[in-house]
């Protein structure tokens, strides 16, 4: 019987509930599939805490090896672990895990040699296209004139030196640091990273539980990070940092237990990176990101380049602009000298090198580079995306203030405010995000649009 992955092979990744939508014997077809996709002779792989997560490992290298590939097994690893070890090794890579999905999901997080990611366009509708054929008919004859080798490496310590050699810590003043893991693998990567660095550590959630039994490992929920908050006036830390289930993104919240825009960290890090680059380099944004973050860019020197929302169109842009940072809304950060990769960790080692090069609070640090007002990303459900878009767009048509781009869904600019509204790919959502130069501006014209989608 043929595989149904319509469902389970996304844009970007493998995601999918264990068992029912794929298991052991299917994740074996997909390390087979992969190794001839990418035409590699060897390849690493890393999983996290998920109870299923060391099965699927396990059973991709399997696939891989009977191709004749040589697997590196590092273990549990957070997502950014992952690539770093793609970089370093020079080796094609899969991660298991599901990221902030719940306990009952997994998936693959693929990427070539030096982290260059897998997506859709770049071999994963190959791969795909190979585990159907395969289900149905088997695994035709291999080529290969011996089977692969398995070798088991820890990369943790030199993850962390890595990350330790790209920002300079050693001269901050010391500060109180609230970490929330969420029972990933934040709480394996963490303690590695931050050790004998000038911080006093409140851990919470460590333990590595990918059943989540104290909140979903999803920082952008905000009810995910009441937790952290509240610990960090409890406490009175400095700040405090929360990340998702792989770990490969990281929230912030200032001291008076505030939610930090992941805008304002982007513009941060993209001074702080133009400052480490002789105040030249390009900087990718992704079109929600808040007008801050190409202001600040402009200022320290940069040049900022507006892409699409996604990992893949990122990390496209960063090759092809060479370029120094790249920055989502949603708390993924890219840095060329993490090969182009997603590191929430070093984004995170930022914002601690800079809080702590100076007095001021973090909330006081940040105000330079939060200057706006966002609704944050409002979903609606609507049956026809593609005719609820083309009626917003009528509706402003004829507004002699106003300008319309389509590089990802619609964005309507006003005088002092703009709106981005974009269909989700895997469900019937529209995703809308609106910024203004103030509150009011900004609630009326959120308001204005809510009730054109939601008639």
């Amino acid at each position: 019987m043929v595989a149904d992955l319509s469902q389970l092979v996304k844009a970007y990744d493998v995601r999918g509930v264990v068992p029912d939508q794929w298991d052991e014997p299917l994740a074996e077809l997909f390390g087979a599939a992969f190794v001839q996709v990418a035409d590699a002779d060897a390849i690493v792989i890393g999983h996290d805490m998920r109870p299923s997560s060391p099965g699927l490992a396990a059973a991709f290298a399997r696939g891989a090896t009977a191709r004749g590939a040589d697997v590196t097994l590092i273990g549990l690893c957070s997502t950014d672990q992952l690539y770093y070890a793609s970089g370093a090794l020079d080796l094609p890579g899969a991660m298991f895990t599901a990221s902030h999905n719940p306990a009952r999901y997994n998936g693959i997080k693929l990427c070539r040699a030096g982290a260059a990611p897998v997506g859709q366009d770049t071999g994963l509708t190959e791969i795909r296209t190979l585990v159907e054929q395969w289900s149905e008919h088997g695994l035709p004859a291999t080529t290969a004139t011996t089977t692969g080798t398995v070798t088991e490496r820890d990369t943790l310590t030199d993850y962390a030196a890595h990350l330790l050699g790209l920002v300079g810590l050693s001269g901050i003043r010391p500060l109180k640091v609230v970490v929330d893991a969420g029972n990933g693998m934040g709480g394996h990567t963490v303690p590695t990273v931050f050790e004998g660095l000038p911080l006093d550590l409140v851990p919470m959630y460590f333990e590595l539980d990918g059943t989540f039994p104290n909140h979903e490992a999803n920082p952008l929920d905000p009810k995910n990070i009441v937790d952290l908050q509240a610990r960090v006036l409890a406490e009175g830390a400095d700040l405090g940092l929360a990340f998702d289930g792989d770990a490969d993104r990281c929230f912030v919240v200032d001291e008076r237990g505030e939610g930090v825009s992941p805008s304002a960290i982007t513009a941060l890090v993209a001074a702080r990176e133009l400052a480490r680059n002789g105040g030249r380099g390009t900087v990718i944004h992704n079109l929600i990101t808040s007008w801050s973050v190409p202001e600040v860019v402009r200022e320290n020197g940069g040049t900022p380049v507006r892409t699409r929302v996604g990992h893949s169109f990122i990390k496209a842009e960063m090759a092809e602009h060479g370029a120094i940072f790249g920055g989502e809304h949603s708390a993924h950060y890219y840095f060329r000298d993490f090969w182009n990769a997603d590191t929430g960790m070093l984004a995170a080692l930022h914002v601690l090198a800079a809080l702590g090069g100076q007095e001021g609070p973090l909330s006081g640090l940040l105000d330079s580079y939060d200057r706006y007002t966002g609704s944050g990303e409002i979903n609606s459900t609507v049956a026809d995306q593609a005719g609820r878009l083309a009626a917003i767009r009528a509706a402003y048509d004829g507004r002699d203030d106003v300008r319309f781009d389509e590089l990802d869904g619609l964005t309507v600019t006003g005088p002092d405010w703009w709106f981005n509204l974009r269909a989700s790919n895997t469900e019937p959502l529209l995703r809308l995000n609106v910024e203004a130069r103030d509150e009011k501006t900004m609630t009326t014209v959120r308001d204005e649009v809510l009730a054109l989608v939601r008639v």
